[in-house]
């Protein structure tokens, strides 16, 4: 009978296993490595590129803030100037305001039927005392004012007959007349709503 000893080619066989096992082993390490260094590579890569951009960005921030800073400064003059601009406009409209009161009471006094005995403005505020003949010729004269466009309100504060005992004076009326005067429109505002009325 043949025996045969199969032991040294099962010893190789399981050598050969773990040979193939070791290179599978080492291949898939080196595999996963390459992967890993790719990965890494790529990942540092958009990193770097998202530097880049946030430097990027950081510096058309500063640029922008500096702008807006700038943008903020002539907003600042611009508007101090519409302010000194106002008030000019408010100081020539109001140069002419006394002009304006004086000419408007020359028209709108009833003639030989009344006189005035005193006349004060103060703002918007006008005081108007006078004597009249009667009580009609005050009432022509507040329809006046009324109508000459320089006031918003008339109103009769006082109206009395007058303390004189002398003749024909004793039949005088006195009265106080208040008004209040329209807003003044600056000259900027006038051209404005002139060419609004213009344009309809």
């Amino acid at each position: 009978m043949i025996r045969i000893n199969l032991l040294p080619f099962r010893a190789d066989r399981k050598k050969e296993n773990i040979r193939r096992q070791v290179s599978i082993f080492l291949l898939s390490l080196a595999f996963m490595l390459i992967i890993l260094f790719y990965f890494n590579f790529s990942l540092n890569s958009k990193i770097d590129k998202l530097n880049s951009n946030i430097k990027d960005t950081k510096s058309d921030l500063a640029k922008f803030e500096k702008i807006n800073k700038e943008i903020a400064e002539i907003k600042k003059k611009l508007d101090n100037l519409k302010k000194k601009m106002a008030v000019m406009d408010t100081l020539e409209a109001n140069r002419f305001a006394p002009i304006r009161l004086m000419d408007t009471m020359t028209q709108v006094i009833v003639p030989r039927r009344m006189w005035f005995t005193r006349l004060q403005s103060k703002g918007l505020k006008v005081s108007i005392s006078g004597v009249a003949l009667d009580n009609t010729t005050v009432a022509d004269f507040m329809i006046r004012l009324e109508n000459s466009g320089l006031f918003e309100e008339v109103n009769l504060k006082t109206l009395k007959r007058s303390k004189s005992t002398k003749g024909a004076t004793a039949r005088f009326k006195t009265f106080t007349v208040v008004c209040t005067k329209k807003p003044l429109i600056e000259p900027k505002k006038k051209q404005k709503i002139a060419k609004a009325k213009a344009k309809k």
